[in-house]
């Protein structure tokens, strides 16, 4: 099982003071830089970037996580939320998709989904969850639950602002799913300043993974919609 501080690596970080918008917190900024198993840029790679050290019992995000199932994907493919919030799966298509995880974090099987409908999920405990479609093979998405409410998907130039992050010596991580494990570097968050973290990572090819029942999938055939 991944975890999402030990399968974390460490890479160079450069800090720099300028104001911050809170006197009394601090902002982690900074850019991420994908790069494919041959050193190119990983074009339209999702990244998520998170703080841990620190919990905040009770207190969630202002928005409700959502993936989509549209052109036979999960979009996005990356998500964070907060312990003990939900994330709904708007079937999009034209056709039937069935979402589920056998994840430790949290397994679930949500069923088949009609179009246009919608199902959705709570994940009570911190982890990952990595989220399939019994029907179609190459669905694949992510879940980062996490334990505070400082996580932010990069612009798609790979920059990032994490605001209001409390003074204190945190680690920084930065993840893209088909990477190995997310890159880190700790931190010193000042009150009032800016702390400039720069991340790289190189992502591989999609792990293979089995269906909902633990086997290989198999061609439904017999004009099975696809």
């Amino acid at each position: 099982m991944r975890s999402l501080v030990v399968i974390a690596v460490c890479i160079a970080i450069a800090a720099t003071t300028t104001a911050s918008a809170d006197p009394k917190t601090g902002r982690v900024v900074g850019k991420v830089l994908v790069t494919e198993s041959d050193g190119k840029p990983a074009a339209g790679a999702e990244v998520i970037v998170y703080v841990l050290g620190f919990e905040e019992k009770g207190k969630t995000g202002k928005t409700v996580a959502k993936i989509e199932q549209t052109g036979r994907k999960f979009v996005p493919n990356l998500v964070a939320i907060t312990t003990g919030e939900a994330v709904e799966f708007p079937n999009n298509d034209p056709l039937t998709h069935n979402v589920f995880s056998t994840s430790r974090a949290r397994e679930f099987n949500l069923g088949e989904f009609k179009i246009t409908e919608t199902k959705s999920i709570n994940f009570p405990h911190q982890g990952v969850v990595d989220v399939y479609c019994n029907i179609h093979s190459e669905m694949a998405a992510t879940i980062l639950i996490l334990p505070n409410t400082h996580h932010v998907p990069t612009a798609p130039d790979g920059a990032f602002v994490l605001a209001s992050v409390p003074p204190g010596e945190w680690t920084v991580f930065a993840y893209t799913r088909r990477a190995t494990q997310p890159v880190s570097k700790k931190v010193k968050v000042t009150a009032g300043a800016d702390v400039q973290v720069d991340f790289t990572i190189t992502r591989g090819v999609e792990p293979a993974h089995l269906n909902v029942h633990g086997e290989k999938y198999k061609d439904k055939g017999g004009g099975y919609p696809r």
